[in-house]
């Protein structure tokens, strides 16, 4: 079934074209190129990769086989933040579980979640270095994080593997769900920033309790990014804090004044 955007006829199987996998400082370009690979046997192109090694070697041509076009492709970025800011859900992949990873969601639960938001969405897909995975810091920018069910014994995944069991599960199931444009990660961001003030004004972070403060706003970074919002809900939660800002300033100026009298 096709739609028209803009005038322009869009297939459903374009929401593929907003799916980026993003390979976090991988450090052996064979797996690089096998992740290539198992992109192009799904149906994706969009590579990128933050601080890789010099990966366009002929290990990492003889392993991408037919898809060396999506490896040659690949976008390098210089830190993960400047990756995902034009990026509208934030998704990592783990097979660590604990209390400073987030919320974490099987692999098939989290795929209608993923593809109804990739339909008018950019959506990263966050894949960490071979020997450690992603760190506590890059997890806290994940609205949500995936893990793939594996025998306890041994669950370590290759890092291609990996890449391509989630695109397989991707590819395999197609919805036709409507989804609302969400706002990008950098917008998101200088929300974060707003929420943040207005709670201080509020007293509601407690004065000096830096690692309260930092537990309250991972949280609803992930409260906000498992779902994202659109922009008439950015707009909303920016008026909202706004006019916290401007009452307590208000509130302020008359104990001033009073005080004064």
């Amino acid at each position: 079934m096709d739609e028209y955007r803009c005038g322009m006829l869009i297939t459903m199987k374009d929401w593929r074209e907003n799916i980026f996998f993003i390979l976090v400082e991988p450090k052996i370009t064979g797996n690089i190129g096998a992740a290539a690979r198992a992109m192009k046997n799904m149906g994706f192109k969009k590579l990128e990769l933050v601080k890789p090694v010099n990966f366009l070697d002929d290990e990492a041509r003889s392993t991408a086989c037919h898809a060396v076009d999506v490896l040659e492709e690949a976008i390098v970025y210089p830190d993960l933040k400047k990756a995902i800011k034009d990026k509208s859900m934030i998704i990592g992949t783990t097979r660590r579980f604990g209390r400073r990873r987030g919320f974490i969601l099987p692999l098939e639960d989290s795929i209608e979640r993923i593809i109804t938001a990739a339909r008018k969405n950019k959506i990263a897909i966050l894949f960490g270095r071979e020997d450690k995975g992603l760190s506590n810091k890059e997890t806290e920018e994940c609205g949500f994080l995936i893990t793939i069910p594996t025998d306890s014994s041994f669950p370590s995944l290759n890092l291609a593997q990996s890449v391509l069991i989630v695109a397989y599960e991707l590819n395999r199931k197609t919805l036709k769900k409507e989804t609302p444009v969400l706002a990008k990660y950098e917008e998101l961001e200088a929300l974060y920033k707003h929420i943040f003030s207005s709670l201080k004004l509020l007293d509601y972070i407690p004065r000096g309790d830096r690692d309260l403060e930092t537990k309250i706003m991972n949280n609803l970074k992930h409260l906000i990014g498992r779902a994202g919002l659109t922009d008439w809900e950015l707009r909303m939660l920016h008026g909202i804090c706004s006019q916290i800002e401007k009452k307590i300033k208000v509130k302020g100026r008359l104990k001033t004044d009073w005080k004064t009298n």
